[in-house]
Formats: structure tokens, C-alpha cells, sequence
């Protein structure tokens, strides 16, 4: 692109499926971009995308790569994050990780902009953007956390395919053409047959029997909300859904805290990135195929829990991909900008 005043912006891992996503982000976006650069492994060299009418060639992603970037976006895999984002830090970029490779290091902010922007500023040249089913999850229960407190969450996510990238989503896609046609299916991003089942084991099992997706849970809501006392339970499922996490939460407000439903609906009605979708006289709540291909959190069935004064219930459903990826971090870029944190160059 032509330089210009503004951004110099990388995008690593350009061409997978969070990658995409980033570019459509960045295309509606209010960072003032000057030059972008698209990076990907070598076999991705030579492909194009276009760009606000331009085409942009994907070249492969080196620690030279990263020569006058001011802002790099990486959502390649941890290896590449772990590899390259230390090297693009260290040459002034500041870099927002799409991975799980640097989220819980302690030097490392982990940032949901409508949460906790204010932990941008201590960064030392990594951010961490946090697991998408986090962040929705957070982003609808941290207007509850302020005006009354919480003391435990408990949720079960029923988490689209391509949570685990644009090959899961094929082999749901070619799996159901099997099942449809009788034939026997093949395996391989999952541990079992996808298409017309559900599987609750989303990443490996841990010692306490927890899988990693659901520690990443408990333990990215307690450092985003800074609060490490917070209880909190995660069971994390896959179910043949293309894109749009759901999941069902139930939350413990503050001792003694007895709200009626109509004022967190007004509450979560006013909340910066949420959406209230709740109207059980018209079957309106939220569903993954009203969610995907927009940015917002979208909240509905709210009840009160029937047996706890201060228990409550939710469903939460965001697009994966993008409030749960490629918004986040393209949200976590603008506020940097918005901020005065990253300055603009020119």
C-alpha cells in the first residue's frame, strides 16, 4: 500500500480462518492505516487479498517482517506467536496474540476492551487477546460484576467448529455429506464424529479433569476481571454449528443482592457491546445463525434462578470469529490508538 500518515500494520496469519476475518475488521475499522502488510507460512506466499481496492500480496512471516510496524495482529498458531511476536516486539511493534501462548504470563495484558482497557498500559509490547468463548462470555457479565458484585459463575459453552480453524469447519462440512450419503466418516480434528453429535471435550484433559479449553476459561476470567477469588466452573462443548459460540451461564450476584429481571435487562441493555435479545411471548432469543457476521454479544433467556435469591441465569451468543477473535483485537488496536498509547507516525 502506499505510505502515508497513519499505521503500519501487520496482519500474521492472513490467510487462515481468524486472519479473514481481521482484514474484513480492519477494512470497516477507524484506524487510519498507511501501509498493511499480510503474513502467513510459506505455503501461503504469493496468494492476494484485496483491501479497501487494493491488492496485497501475502508474503511469508519472518522476524524482518516486522521492520517500521507499528501495530501487528497474529493468528497463526502458538508456535508462531511463541517464535515471532517477541521479534516483532522487540523491532517496536506492538503486538495483539490471538493465541493462548502468552494469556496468562503475568507481564502480558489480557484486554477485552469493553472490560478492562485500562490494563493496555502496562504492556511491554505484547497484548493478549483472550479465548473467545471468554470474551463473550465477560463481556456480558462485567456490567453485573460492577453494579452488584459477583461471587460465582458457572457456565457450558456449545462452541462452533471454527473455534478450531477453517479445517474443522471442512471436516464438518464433509462429514455431513458422508453421514447424508451412508457413507463412513473421516476423523481428524476431532476426536470423534462431529456432524450430528456433540462432543464435550474441547482441547486436551488436564490432571483435575478439566479440559485446557475450560481452565482457559476459569483462569482468563479471573485475570481480565483482576479478581482471583472469583469461583468460577466451566464444562465446554463442540457441536456441529459452523460459527456462533453459545453458551448458558448462571452467575451468584453479591451477598444478599436480589435483582428482578427487568433491572438487568435495563442494565445489560445499556452495556457497551451487548445486545438484549429476550422476548419469550415471541420465542425471541439469541441463536448462532442470527449471531454470525455480526459484533455483538447478544444476551437473552434471563431468569432468575428459582431457589438462589441472588442466583441468576443467561445465554450469551457471539460470531467466534470475530467478537471472539478478530473484533477484539481489532477493538484492542483502535482503543491502543484512541488512547494515545501507540502514537500515529507522519
Amino acid at each position: 500500500m502506499n505510505k502515508q500518515q497513519g499505521l503500519n500494520v501487520a496482519i500474521v496469519g492472513a490467510t487462515g480462518a481468524v486472519g479473514v476475518q481481521m482484514l474484513k475488521m480492519l477494512e470497516g475499522s477507524t484506524l487510519p492505516i498507511a501501509e498493511l502488510k499480510l503474513l502467513a507460512s510459506k505455503r501461503s506466499v504469493g496468494q492476494t487479498r484485496e483491501f479497501k481496492s487494493q491488492t496485497i500480496r501475502v508474503e511469508e512471516a519472518r522476524p524482518e517482517s516486522f521492520e517500521g510496524i507499528d501495530i501487528a495482529l497474529f493468528s497463526a498458531g502458538g508456535a508462531v506467536s511463541k517464535q515471532l511476536a517477541p521479534e516483532a516486539a522487540k523491532r517496536g511493534a506492538v503486538v495483539v496474540d490471538n493465541t493462548s501462548a502468552f494469556r496468562m504470563d503475568p507481564e502480558v495484558p489480557l484486554v477485552v476492551p469493553e472490560v478492562n482497557p485500562e490494563a493496555l498500559r502496562e504492556h511491554k509490547g505484547i497484548i493478549a487477546n483472550p479465548n473467545c468463548s471468554t470474551i463473550q462470555m465477560v463481556v456480558a457479565l462485567e456490567p453485573l460484576r460492577q453494579a452488584y458484585e459477583l461471587n460465582r459463575v458457572v457456565v457450558s459453552t456449545y462452541q462452533a467448529v471454527s473455534g478450531a480453524g477453517q479445517s474443522a469447519i471442512n471436516e464438518l462440512t464433509e462429514q455431513t455429506k458422508s453421514v447424508l450419503k451412508g457413507e463412513k466418516t473421516k476423523t481428524d480434528k476431532f476426536p470423534h464424529q462431529i456432524a450430528f453429535n456433540v462432543i464435550p471435550q474441547i482441547d486436551k484433559f488436564q490432571e483435575n479433569r478439566y479440559t485446557f479449553e475450560e481452565m482457559k476459561m476459569i483462569n482468563e476470567t479471573r485475570k481480565i476481571m483482576d479478581d482471583h477469588t472469583l469461583k468460577v466452573a466451566a464444562t465446554c462443548v463442540r457441536l456441529p454449528v459452523a460459527v456462533g459460540h453459545a453458551e448458558s451461564v448462571y452467575v451468584e450476584l453479591g451477598d444478599d443482592k436480589d435483582v428482578s429481571v427487568d433491572e438487568v435487562i435495563e442494565l445489560l441493555s445499556k452495556a457497551p457491546g451487548v445486545t438484549v435479545v429476550d422476548d419469550p411471548e415471541h420465542l425471541s432469543y439469541p441463536m448462532p445463525v442470527d449471531a454470525a457476521g455480526k459484533k455483538e454479544v447478544f444476551v437473552g433467556r434471563i431468569r432468575k434462578d428459582l431457589d438462589v435469591k441472588n442466583g441468576l441465569h443467561l445465554w450469551i451468543v457471539s460470531d467466534n470469529l470475530l467478537k471472539g477473535a478478530a473484533w477484539n483485537s481489532v477493538q484492542i488496536a483502535e482503543t491502543l490508538v484512541d488512547s494515545g498509547i501507540v502514537k500515529l507516525k507522519g
